[in-house]
């Protein structure tokens, strides 16, 4: 059976299944593996294509913070690259209607998204720790032989643990 007739049988376009198998071609394999799950316009991928591997990243980092993922945002993270993160180091072409201190402010933003998105992924990942930490010495210490043992032997890590549990526990998290 050739291809013509599968493609009758089964009534699928199968230039459209060639183009959705490259719409991620010349994309990193991090900023892939992000929007894997994603749904996603198929024109994302040319515009993502402009930039750089870790421009590619840092923008669909900051698509996915946005639950923004459609290519006139994508268009606007381009404008705002350096040309150093761009592919060809060329200036793509203004947006209409955006000014050049507006083109400014944009990058500066940008800028400031991504710092601060760094701050609350740290902070986060320090919170879940610090939850994850006060739980299991919690649980060790309800087990009476493990309190009893650390009561008489390690008084001073007993005290050290009971601290990080109320300091934790007075946080709120």
């Amino acid at each position: 059976m050739d291809l013509l007739h599968l493609k009758q049988l089964l009534n699928v376009d199968v230039s459209l299944t060639h183009k959705k198998g490259s719409l991620l071609d010349g994309i990193c394999p991090e900023a892939v593996e992000m929007l894997k799950d994603q749904h996603f316009a198929a024109n994302l991928g040319s515009v993502l294509r402009k930039m750089k591997p870790t421009r590619q990243v840092e923008c669909v980092e900051l698509m996915l913070t946005a639950n923004d993922l459609t290519v006139a945002y994508a268009e606007a993270l381009l404008a705002a690259t350096p040309p150093h993160l761009l592919v060809s180091e060329r200036r793509p072409r203004k947006p209409s209607g955006v000014t050049a201190e507006q083109m400014v402010k944009m990058e500066h933003e940008t800028g400031n998204l991504q710092g601060q998105l760094k701050l609350v992924e740290n902070s986060c990942g320090q919170d879940v720790l610090l939850v994850l930490a006060r739980g299991y010495l919690d649980k060790r210490l309800d087990d009476k032989a493990v309190f009893r043992f650390l009561s008489q032997r390690q008084p001073d890590m007993l005290a050290a643990f009971e601290d990080i549990i109320q300091t934790v526990a007075l946080d709120g998290k």
